[in-house]
């Protein structure tokens, strides 16, 4: 072969050899979101898709499905924990049991308010509770707001932990929630939350906890018209990626994906903020029978053994648990 021959030869196999290493570091990822069109994570994670498509000039795209289309929060963890999903905007409470730091976030009473929530989330102990999950297969990029959850039922307003006794309420799959309404004297339903409406309607449950966009959104207000302002639990939720996902970036990518996810959550916060305020106008607006209870004192000793059985299951985690209540 003469060398110009040869010289071709090479520079074509250089080329197409950085044709395949470009090929190899781009992305087409799966997202998934259990929230309705226009709900304010449903709205930051299309923000979040188009940050990772704009900033990585194309090589990373995500593509979002919406409403649980792809199966349950259960579900869909499992699927990013094995990669056959990328992406995910997941509420802790369901990552718990297969993570216990995140589990600590589920601990009736544990924040103070939504803003104590966000100075611990965005602090050491949310890096604590990042490198649990990172353990199982997940890694926060960003915590995203999802309110406080309060008590709403079909009977009566709720003052004191006594008036949940004998009531059937529905709770989020996890030991903690179980806990916490049997701690009241209730009878604890763990179901899906797309079961939840009709639930309510047919006495099936007496009542649930959430917040109130969720209450506003799904139509429970239209069947339970008695909303408790306990405050009880303020569960962050997460932008997630598969780890092994994550791990296989570039530093930069890296870099571009967390800055992509971040500036959602600023996002996602402000809607969050206005989405809540809206959502509480409207049922009001609507009938719904409201009650702030204004001493939760009650409420919190009751969780008391909620605690001591939690931390005597994981005493390891007591001083996580010790970093949140303390953080200023």
């Amino acid at each position: 072969m003469r060398l110009i021959d040869r010289i071709g030869a090479t520079a074509a196999a250089v080329v197409v050899a950085a044709g395949l290493a470009g090929a190899a570091q781009a992305a087409e990822w799966k997202g998934w979101n259990i929230h309705v069109p226009d709900y304010p994570n449903t709205v930051a994670m299309d923000k979040f898709a188009d940050l990772l498509a704009k900033n990585s000039d194309g090589r990373i795209t995500l593509k979002m499905f919406h409403g649980g289309v792809l199966g349950s929060q259960p579900d869909a963890i499992e699927q990013l924990r094995i990669g056959a999903i990328e992406i995910g905007n997941f509420n802790l409470g369901p990552i718990g049991p297969v993570a216990p730091e995140a589990n600590v976030v589920s601990l009736p009473f544990i924040f103070k308010d939504q803003d104590h929530m966000h100075r611990a989330m965005d602090g050491a102990p949310g890096e604590q509770i990042s490198a649990g999950m990172e353990k199982v297969g997940i890694v926060a990029l960003a915590w995203y707001d999802s309110g406080a959850r309060s008590f709403y039922n079909t009977k009566k307003p709720i003052n004191k932990p006594e008036d949940v006794a004998g009531m059937k309420v529905r709770v989020m799959n996890n030991d903690l929630y179980s806990g916490m309404i049997s701690a009241m004297g209730g009878n604890p339903s763990p179901m899906a939350f797309s079961e939840v409406y009709q639930s309510l309607k047919t006495g099936v449950v007496d009542g649930a906890e959430n917040n109130w966009p969720s209450y506003e959104s799904t139509g429970h207000f239209e069947v339970a018209g008695y909303y408790s302002m306990s405050e009880h639990l303020i569960i962050p939720e997460c932008v997630c990626i598969n780890a092994d996902v994550y791990n296989g970036l570039s530093d930069a990518d890296k870099e571009i994906v967390r800055n992509a996810a971040r500036e959602s959550a600023v996002l996602q916060r402000e809607l969050w903020a206005k989405r809540a305020e809206a959502s509480r106008e409207k049922v009001i607006k609507a009938g719904v029978k409201f009650n702030d209870i204004a001493d939760k004192k009650a409420f919190q000793d009751a969780m008391k053994p909620v605690y001591a059985k939690f931390l005597e299951s994981n005493p390891d985690l007591k001083p996580l648990v010790e970093a949140i209540q303390a953080t200023q």
